[in-house]
């Protein structure tokens, strides 16, 4: 089990029907959390190809304590990430298409997990652009979304 402290040192969950105590990241499976947030960035990917910044933001934890580490430094903010999306990329030409690769999903917990990968923008007109990221998921409401993003 990764990321799983020693059982005497987490807390247990008790399951009444089945009479077992168990650790509580006994439970994470990779691919429940594997899959849903492959679908996250398979959705901004779509939402950027389409020029669509306010779609690929919601990938992002809508929040003030949404941090976003990139060439310039870090930027705190939901509001202010999107703004700095569109100030970047202000048109579809500029954005270009997205492409992900060599993603690498890890689960830190059932709610959390980070991930490791490429970044590629392949535009004609600007020049193509590309680097790594590393970002932080957490089910947030029901759902998976970017706490933390470092792309580079």
């Amino acid at each position: 089990m990764p990321n799983c402290l020693p059982v005497s040192s987490v807390k247990l969950l008790l399951f009444p029907v089945a009479g077992l105590l168990l650790p509580a990241c006994a439970t994470t499976r990779p691919a429940a959390v594997q899959a849903p947030i492959r679908q996250v960035l398979t959705t901004q990917a779509a939402a950027w190809n389409r020029g669509d910044i306010p779609t690929f933001m919601e990938g992002y934890w809508r929040s003030d304590s949404l941090v976003f580490l990139g060439r310039r430094g870090p930027t705190y903010g939901w509001q202010q990430t999107l703004d700095n999306y569109r100030r970047s990329y202000p048109d579809a030409t500029a954005m270009g298409q997205l492409a992900f690769s060599e993603l690498r999903i890890t689960p830190d917990g059932p709610q959390a997990a980070h991930v490791v990968g490429r970044w590629h923008l392949t535009r004609p007109t600007a020049g193509d652009v590309g680097g790594y990221f590393l970002l932080v998921f957490r089910q947030v409401n029901g759902q998976w979304v970017i706490v933390a993003d470092h792309t580079n």
